[in-house]
C-alpha cells in the first residue's frame, strides 16, 4: 500500500506538470473547450473547467478577441448540455470571472440565457439558470445593478416555485446577493416580497435544512444593509424565526440561525419590537429552550464529565443561543420594560425543583449582568447574590456550575459592590477549590472563572485570603497532573496579582520559579499553559513592583523574542506582545534595543491575511494549476489588488477567518500604541511605519481590531506630545500637528459612522486621552472645537448609527439600554476636558449648545446612573473653569442655571448623586468667585442639612472639601466661627483621599488668616494629619503642604502640639514623625 501511494503521488506530480506545461501553449483554451464540450468523464470536464477558469482569471487580456468569443459560446452551451451538478457548479463558476472582465451587457447571449431558463417551464432548466444567475450576480453584483427592476421581479415569481426547492434556494441565495446594491425604487419591490419569502423559506425548510439555514442568512443581511426594507414585517419575521427555534425535530444549526436573527432584530431595531408587543412572545419561546433537558443520558455540552468548553463561545447550539437573545435584549433594551416581562419568567425557573429550570433561571440572571448592571445594582443585588450563593449549595451539579458561572458574571460586571460580599462568598468559593484533583474538570473551570472574576477586584481586601489562596494555587501548579487545571491556577494567580499588587511579594519567588518550566515548554500540549503562564508574566510586570520585576525585564523581552522566533502560534505572539507592553511600562530602557525586531513582528502580525480561509472547496484540489508566470502587466494588476485594504479581501463572500489571528490583531495594535508612549523617543524611529499600518486597520472588518487600532492612533498621539514636550523642537510640533490633522479628522468620522457602540465608545474615550494630554495642540485646527462639540451632540442626541441614528421614533426618552447611557457618558466626559484646553470665551457658545442635553439627565425620573453621570459632568465642566482664561466670568454666568441642579441634587436618594452634587456646589463657589457670594447663605445652609444627616463618609469627605473651597474662594463671606469647626470635627477624609489636597491648602490659608481660630483646634487638625502622613493615596505635594503646617505648629505653638501628638495613638504618632523627618 505504501509503494501504491508513493507510486500515486509520483504519478500526480507528474501528470500536474505535464498540465501546467501545456497550459502555457495559447492552444490550450480550445483544447479545454473540446474536452469541456466533448469529454464522457465528469471529473475529466470539471477539472478543464476549473483549469480554464483559472486561466481565465489571470490571462482574459491576453486571449484574442475571436477566441474570447468562441469561448463564450461554447461555454454557455455546455452549461446548457451538461447534466452533472459538480461541472456545472464549475461552469457557472466560470461564467462569473468571464462576466467580471466582459460586463453583462457586453455579453448578451449570457443575459438571454438567463432569461430562457430562469423562466422555462422545464423545473430542472430553471434550476440550472438560477445556479448560474446566482454565481454571476454573486461574483459582479455591482455590474447587473441596470437589471435589478426585472431581475427582483423574476425572483418574486421564482419564490412562488414551492415545489422546487432548488430553485427556491438559489433564488434566495441570489436577493441575498443583491441587497447591498438596490436603490430606492427596488426596495419598494423588496419590502413586497418579504410574506413570499416567509412562505419560500417554511417550504425550503421541508426539503433541505442545510440549505434552508444558509438561504436565512437574507435576513441577517437585509437588516444589516437596509433595515427599512424588514421594518413593516418584523412581526412575521420574529413569529417565523421563533416557530423554527422552537421546533426540536429540527436540525441545531436551523434553530441557531432563527435565533441569530432574532438576536441581529434586537440588536438594530428594539425599539422596533417593543412597540409591536413582541417581547413577552419572544420570551415565552426562549425560555422552553434555554431551560430544556438534554436527552436522557446525556449532558449539556458544558456539563460533560471532562467539558472545559467555554461558554462565551460555544454558541453553535439552541441553549446557548436562547441565552445569547436574553443578553442582547439586556445590552439594547431599557432594564426596566426588560426586567417587567422577565422577571415572573426567571422566577418561576429558579422555584423549580428542575435542576435544569434552576440552571435556565441562573443563566438568564448571568447573562443580564453585563447590559443591565445598574439597574441589578440599584434594585437587587443582594436578592440574586443570594439565590446564587443558595444555588451553590444546590444538590445537583448542574446548578452549581451554572451558580459559579452566574457569580462569575456578577463578579466581573457588578463591581464595586459585589465584592461587599467578600466575607459570604470567598469561603464559599475556596471550598470548591479545595478538592481540585477530584472534582471534573468543566466544573473547576467554572469555579475558577468565578473566583477569578470575583478575586481581580478585591483590592486590599484579598489580604486575609492570599496565604491560602497562594498555598491553593502554588500546589496545583507543582502537584496536579492535570494541564489544564494548572493552566487555571496560572490564570488565578494573575488574577490575584490584580488584586494584591505589592503584598504578593512574598510569594514571587515560587511563582517566577513554577512559571519557567512551563515558559520554556515545546510540546504542543503544553501551548495553551505556556500562553496563559505569558499572560500571568505580564500581569506581574504590571501589579508586582517595579524595583521586584525590573531584574526580569531584558530576561522577558528576550524570552518572548526566541518563543516567537521559534513557534509558530499567533496565541503566543499575542502573549509576547502584552509581555512587552507591561514590561514597557516600568522597564522601557530594556525594549529599546529591540524595537526592530519586535515592531517588525507586530507590523507583519497586521498585515498579514493568514488565518483568513476561502471556501472554495474545488479550488483546494487545483492549487497546484494556478501558475504564476505571468507578464509584467499582469504582474502591475496583482500588486494593485495586494495593495487594497484588508477588508476588501475579508468581506468578500466565502471568506472566514481564525479568531486566534483576530485576538493577534487586536493584541499588536494595543501593544503597540503602549510601547510607543512608554518608550518615548527611543520609538521615534518606528512611529511612522507604525502608525501607517495601524491607520489601515481602521475600517477593519473585526470591531475589536477596528477599536484598538483607533486607541493606538490616539496613544500615537499622545506619545508625540510626550516627545515634543521633553524636546520641545520644531520638528517634533510639527509632527504632532501633523499627526492630530489626520486622527482628528479620523475619530470624527468614526463615530459618525461606525455601527458599533464599543468601537464609538474606545473612539470617544480615546479622543478625550488626546485632549487631556494634548490640550489646546489639538485646537490649532480653528475648526476642531466645533466638529467635536457637534460629534458630542450628535451622540447626546442619539443621532450616530451606532445610537440607531434617527431611524426609531422614541417614546420615552428617559427610558434607554445602560449601554446607551454608558455611550453618551463618553461623550460628556469630553465637554470639561474642551473646557479646560480651550479660552472659556471661545467655549461658551458650544457649551451654551450642550449643557441643556446634560441638564436634561438631572431630572428625577432620570435612573440613578444618568444623574450621576450628568450632574458630576457639571461639577467637572465648572472645575476646569476655576483655572481656564475667562474662566470666572462663564461661571458666574452659569451659575443662576446651575445652582438650582446642585442644590437638588445634595437632596437625592442616591449617595452618589448627592456626592457630586456637593462636589459641583464646591466647584461652583471656586470657579464664580465673588459673583455666587449672594449664594453662600443658601449653600451653606443646604450643607448644615445634608451634614446632620449624611451616613456615606465620601459624601462626607466631599462635603468637608467643599466648604473648603468656599472658604478659599469668599474667606469673608463665611462665618468662620461656625462653619471650621463643624468642618475640622468630620476629619480626617477616608474614602475620597485626593480632597485632602483642596482640606490642607485651605487649613494653610486659614492659619494665615485667622490662626487663634486654628490652634483652638489643633487636636483635631494633628490627628486628621497623622492620618493623611504617608498615605499612599496622597500625592507629594499634599504631604508637603500638610509637613509645613506641622512644622509651623511645632515651632510657634510648642506646648499646644506636644499636647495634641501625645493625644494620638502611638502608630499614628510615629507616623506622623516619620512624615516629617523624611521631607
Amino acid at each position: 500500500m505504501a509503494e501504491l501511494e508513493e507510486e500515486l503521488a509520483a504519478f500526480l506530480v507528474g501528470a500536474t506538470a505535464q498540465l501546467k506545461q501545456a497550459c502555457k501553449d495559447p492552444a490550450v483554451i480550445p483544447a479545454l473547450c473540446a474536452v469541456i464540450s466533448s469529454s464522457q468523464n465528469p471529473l475529466i470536464r470539471q477539472t478543464a473547467t476549473v483549469t480554464l477558469r483559472l486561466k481565465v482569471k489571470k490571462h482574459w487580456k491576453k486571449i484574442n478577441p475571436n477566441d474570447r468569443e468562441s469561448l463564450k459560446a461554447v461555454v454557455l452551451q455546455a452549461f446548457m448540455q451538461e447534466t452533472d451538478h459538480t461541472v456545472q457548479h464549475a461552469l457557472s463558476q466560470l461564467c462569473a470571472v468571464m462576466v467580471k472582465h466582459e460586463t453583462p451587457d457586453r455579453w448578451p447571449a449570457l443575459l438571454q440565457l438567463l432569461n430562457q431558463a430562469t423562466k422555462s417551464t422545464n423545473p430542472h432548466d430553471r434550476q440550472v439558470g438560477l445556479l448560474l444567475l446566482n454565481k454571476v450576480i454573486e461574483s459582479n453584483p455591482e455590474s447587473f445593478q441596470p437589471h435589478y427592476f426585472q431581475l427582483l421581479q423574476l425572483l418574486s415569481t421564482v419564490l412562488h416555485d414551492h415545489n422546487n426547492p432548488i430553485a427556491l434556494y438559489y433564488c434566495i441565495l441570489t436577493l441575498t446577493e443583491i441587497t447591498a446594491f438596490i436603490g430606492t425604487e427596488e426596495m419598494k419591490q423588496m419590502r413586497s416580497i418579504i410574506p413570499d419569502l416567509i412562505v419560500a423559506l417554511k417550504h425550503l425548510i421541508k426539503a433541505n435544512e442545510q440549505q434552508a439555514t444558509e438561504a436565512m442568512e437574507v435576513f441577517i443581511e437585509l437588516m444589516e444593509i437596509e433595515v427599512s426594507v424588514i421594518v413593516p414585517h418584523v412581526a412575521g419575521i420574529v413569529h417565523f424565526c421563533l416557530e423554527v427555534a422552537s421546533d426540536t425535530t429540527l436540525s441545531d444549526s436551523l434553530r441557531v440561525k432563527a435565533l441569530s436573527c432574532i438576536t441581529f432584530l434586537i440588536k438594530l431595531r428594539s425599539k422596533s419590537v417593543l412597540k409591536l408587543k413582541l417581547l413577552t412572545p419572544i420570551l415565552k419561546a426562549l425560555f422552553p429552550i434555554l431551560t430544556a433537558a438534554p436527552p436522557p443520558g446525556e449532558h449539556d455540552p458544558e456539563d460533560e464529565e471532562d467539558g472545559d468548553s467555554d461558554d462565551a463561545t460555544d454558541n453553535a447550539n439552541p441553549k446557548h443561543c436562547a441565552a445569547q437573545v436574553i443578553d442582547t435584549m439586556a445590552l439594547h433594551m431599557p432594564p426596566e420594560k426588560l426586567f417587567h416581562h422577565l422577571t415572573p419568567l426567571t422566577q418561576a425557573c429558579l422555584s423549580s425543583e428542575d435542576p435544569y429550570q434552576k440552571k435556565g433561571g441562573l443563566m438568564c440572571l448571568a447573562v443580564l449582568a453585563e447590559g443591565c448592571a445598574d439597574h441589578i445594582r440599584t434594585n437587587m443585588l443582594s436578592s440574586v447574590l443570594q439565590t446564587v450563593c443558595r444555588s451553590l449549595s444546590d444538590s445537583s451539579q448542574v446548578v452549581r456550575s451554572a451558580a459559579l458561572f452566574a457569580l462569575g458574571q456578577f463578579s466581573e460586571h457588578l463591581q464595586p459592590e459585589v465584592s461587599k460580599y467578600c466575607s459570604e462568598l470567598m469561603p464559599l468559593l475556596l471550598g470548591y477549590l479545595s478538592s481540585l484533583n477530584e472534582a471534573k474538570v468543566g466544573h473547576v473551570t467554572r469555579a475558577f472563572y468565578a473566583l477569578e472574576n470575583f478575586m481581580e477586584n478585591l483590592g486590599a481586601d484579598i489580604e486575609p485570603y492570599l496565604p491560602t489562596l497562594m498555598e491553593t494555587m502554588l500546589s496545583a501548579l507543582g502537584n496536579t497532573n492535570k494541564l489544564k487545571i494548572k493552566e487555571l491556577a496560572v490564570s488565578a494567580i494573575g488574577a490575584i496579582a490584580n488584586a494584591a499588587k505589592e503584598s504578593l511579594v512574598p510569594y514571587f519567588p515560587p511563582i517566577i520559579e513554577s512559571l519557567k518550566g512551563f515558559l520554556i515548554a515545546t510540546t504542543e500540549e503544553m501551548r495553551s499553559l505556556q500562553t496563559q503562564s505569558l499572560d500571568t508574566l505580564s500581569v506581574l510586570a504590571r501589579t508586582i513592583g517595579k524595583d521586584v520585576f525590573s531584574p526580569l525585564a531584558a530576561e522577558c523581552i528576550q524570552l518572548g523574542m526566541n518563543l516567537t522566533d521559534n513557534i509558530d502560534d499567533p496565541d503566543l505572539r499575542r502573549c509576547t506582545y502584552s509581555l512587552y507592553s507591561s514590561v514597557a511600562t516600568i522597564c522601557p530602557e530594556s525594549l529599546t534595543p529591540h524595537l526592530t525586531a519586535i515592531t517588525t513582528v507586530m507590523l507583519l502580525a497586521l498585515k498579514s491575511t493568514e488565518g483568513i480561509t476561502a471556501h472554495l472547496e474545488e479550488d483546494k484540489n487545483f492549487v497546484l494549476l494556478d501558475d504564476n508566470d505571468d507578464d509584467d502587466t499582469d504582474k502591475g494588476a496583482e500588486h494593485l489588488l495586494e495593495d487594497e485594504p484588508e477588508i476588501d479581501i475579508l468581506e468578500s463572500a466565502g471568506f472566514s477567518v481564525e479568531n486566534a489571528y483576530m485576538d493577534e490583531k487586536e493584541d499588536a495594535c494595543d501593544a503597540l500604541g503602549e510601547i510607543a508612549f512608554s518608550t518615548g523617543a527611543a520609538f521615534q524611529p518606528f512611529l511612522e511605519s507604525s502608525f501607517q499600518q495601524v491607520y489601515e486597520m481602521r475600517d477593519f472588518p473585526h470591531e475589536d481590531v477596528r477599536r484598538a487600532a483607533l486607541g493606538a492612533m490616539g496613544q500615537f498621539c499622545r506619545a508625540q506630545h510626550k516627545v515634543w514636550t521633553e524636546n520641545p523642537s520644531e520638528a517634533n510640533h510639527q509632527a504632532l500637528l501633523k499627526l492630530l490633522d489626520v486622527v482628528i479628522p479620523c475619530f470624527l468620522e468614526m463615530v459618525r459612522k461606525d455601527s458599533e457602540r464599543h468601537v464609538v465608545m474606545g473612539v470617544l474615550e480615546s479622543m478625550n486621552s488626546i485632549i487631556k494630554s494634548c490640550k489646546e495642540e489639538v485646537f490649532k485646527n480653528p475648526s476642531y472645537l466645533r466638529e467635536i462639540c457637534s460629534v458630542i451632540r450628535e451622540v447626546l442626541t442619539k443621532k450616530t448609527p451606532c445610537q440607531g441614528g434617527d431611524l426609531d421614533d422614541t417614546d420615552d426618552e428617559d427610558q434607554q439600554a445602560e449601554f446607551d447611557a454608558m455611550l453618551q457618558e463618553f461623550a460628556g466626559e469630553g465637554i470639561p476636558l474642551l473646557a479646560s484646553s480651550v479660552p472659556a470665551d471661545q467655549f461658551a457658545p458650544f457649551l451654551n449648545d450642550l449643557l441643556p442635553l446634560i441638564m436634561s439627565k438631572t431630572k428625577s425620573s432620570c435612573t440613578v446612573a444618568d444623574r450621576s453621570f450628568s450632574i458630576g459632568t457639571i461639577g467637572e465642566i465648572l472645575q476646569a473653569l476655576v483655572n481656564a482664561p475667562g474662566g470666572r466670568g462663564l461661571a458666574g454666568r452659569l451659575s443662576n442655571r446651575l445652582l438650582p441642579v446642585l442644590v437638588a441634587g445634595v437632596k437625592d436618594s442616591d449617595a452618589e448623586v448627592r456626592n457630586n452634587s456637593v462636589f459641583g456646589l464646591g466647584c461652583l463657589a471656586e470657579a464664580a468667585g465673588p459673583i455666587v457670594v449672594s449664594d453662600y447663605p443658601t449653600m451653606l445652609s443646604v450643607f448644615s442639612n445634608l451634614l446632620a444627616k449624611e451616613s456615606d463618609q465620601r459624601v462626607i469627605d466631599n462635603l468637608c472639601a467643599a466648604l473648603c473651597r468656599m472658604i478659599m474662594s469668599n474667606i469673608d463671606a463665611v462665618p468662620l466661627k461656625q462653619v471650621v469647626p463643624a468642618l475640622v470635627k468630620h476629619l480626617p477624609l477616608k474614602e475620597d483621599m485626593e480632597e485632602n489636597k483642596t482640606v490642607f491648602k485651605c487649613l494653610v490659608m486659614l492659619y494665615k488668616h485667622s490662626p487663634d481660630m486654628v490652634v483652638e483646634l489643633m487636636k483635631p487638625i494633628v490627628a486628621a494629619s497623622s492620618y493623611a502622613a504617608g498615605h499612599k493615596d496622597v500625592d507629594q505635594e499634599t504631604q508637603s503642604m500638610l509637613v509645613a503646617l506641622i512644622r509651623q505648629f511645632a515651632q510657634n505653638h510648642s506646648a499646644d502640639f506636644q499636647a495634641a501628638v501625645g493625644s494620638l495613638p502611638a502608630e499614628q504618632q510615629a507616623k506622623l514623625c516619620a512624615a516629617v523627618s523624611a521631607s
